[in-house]
């Protein structure tokens, strides 16, 4: 499949699992504009407690985001899909800016929405941070 052409809904296993690797090689950029892209222009978002709309909000947040999770490398794996739908679940790792010899993972859950274009039009996200060590480290990219 190539990836100059929109991945869109129905969804089937193939391509549900292609959206998911486009997704996380996007958000692995660390590029907010990039990764906003992916997502409607009134995109609804859940991001643990905070929610909002719009790509302006999305790159403002992932801004945000990456300027205190430094070093953030992500897998994201498919869980289910079903017509306009794809839930994953995503673990990744990152050094903490206020203290940046602490290293943490975040293990959780995305439920995603899309329009018929291939837009994203709802994102839920659910997550858990925990401290690890630099040696307990699994992702390497």
């Amino acid at each position: 499949m190539s990836r100059t052409t929109p991945i869109k809904p129905p969804f089937t296993e193939e391509t549900a699992r292609a959206k998911v690797k486009v997704a996380q090689d996007a958000w692995n950029t660390r590029n907010p504009e990039l990764v906003a892209k992916a997502y409607t222009s009134d995109s609804q978002w859940r991001n643990r407690t905070e929610f909002f709309s719009g790509r302006a909000a999305i790159v403002e947040f992932l801004n945000r985001k990456w300027a205190k999770e430094l070093d953030y490398h992500l897998l994201k794996e498919l869980w289910c899909y079903n017509g306009n739908r794809i839930s994953v679940r995503f673990e990744y790792e990152w050094r903490d800016a206020d203290n940046p010899t602490q290293w943490m993972r975040t293990h959780g859950n995305e439920h995603w929405e899309f329009q018929n274009d291939g837009l994203m039009c709802r994102r839920d996200m659910s997550a858990n941070d925990y401290l690890i060590k630099e040696s307990e480290r699994r992702i390497r990219l």
